[in-house]
């Protein structure tokens, strides 16, 4: 049962897993501000007192001398993924936690739900995918870079930026970061270094299987994806021109072997 009432902030006690760790006084002080004007959503608390969501508006109200706050009092049983997407969610929406607390806080998400996806998340956070997946960025990043992210001196877009590389590079993106480079820089970089690594990997037959039940086959001398873009793009090319001229399509396989035969005398 859920019951909505009136609590002296003495009834109050916080949770010691709630997400945020760090509170900005100033920033609470304008909250509490606010709060004698008008409470706009009630904190949510276990019948003990213990606080599910709304820590930072029970501190910014005792900040400013506040006697009591609206409060939804729940008994009903809360599994520890719903008790910590009503603290995350509260903090996100009406506070940004530091992003190394946000990192962390929807890492915890997941591994409590081993079955989500980030479309899930995002879902039960009331975020964009986009959003979480830069959220969970640091997950895919060297320790010096998570170290770096929870001192401060890197944001998360830049975390998300280097996460995009090997962990080698990403030690060497981090030494650049630090030095002073931009993050339109550093991207650049990942880009150049995800394409000479792509070009790197090179095979003699690829064969693409399609829904169509159709198997496209390239093979000869090794190739790129690039390559091999380029050459279907090519082969397609021949293909429509063979249409407009009437060729059948066993017509048009002797006439481009001819082709390759004189290209290559």
């Amino acid at each position: 049962m859920i019951v909505h009432a009136t609590r002296p902030l003495a009834w109050f006690r916080p949770d010691p897993a709630q997400p945020r760790r760090q509170f900005d006084e100033d920033e609470l002080r304008r909250l509490g501000e606010s709060l004698k004007v008008r409470q706009l959503q009630p904190v949510l608390a276990r019948p003990d007192g213990t606080l599910i969501a709304g820590e930072r508006r029970v501190r910014a109200a005792r900040l400013v001398g506040m006697a009591e706050l609206q409060v939804l009092v729940t008994d009903e049983p809360l599994t520890d993924t719903q008790v910590r997407i009503a603290q995350l969610a509260e903090n996100v929406h009406r506070a940004d936690l530091r992003d190394a607390e946000k990192w962390k806080a929807c890492a915890e998400l997941l591994a409590l739900n081993p079955g989500w996806t980030h479309r899930d998340l995002a879902a039960h956070l009331h975020l964009s995918e986009p959003t979480v997946t830069r959220y969970l960025s640091p997950s895919k990043c060297v320790p010096e870079v998570q170290a770096a992210l929870e001192a401060g001196t890197l944001g998360i877009t830049d975390v998300y930026t280097i996460s995009r590389a090997t962990p080698d590079e990403q030690r060497d993106l981090l030494r650049l970061k630090l030095a002073g480079e931009s993050r339109d820089a550093l991207a650049t970089r990942v880009r150049r270094q995800k394409a000479a690594t792509v070009e790197a990997v090179r095979v003699k037959r690829v064969a693409c299987p399609l829904p169509s039940g159709v198997s496209v086959v390239a093979a000869g001398r090794e190739l790129s994806l690039d390559e091999l873009i380029d050459s279907l793009g090519e082969a397609q090319k021949e293909a429509r021109r063979a249409r407009e001229q009437g060729l059948d399509i066993r017509t048009f396989s002797k006439v481009m072997a001819d082709k390759a035969k004189k290209g290559g005398a």
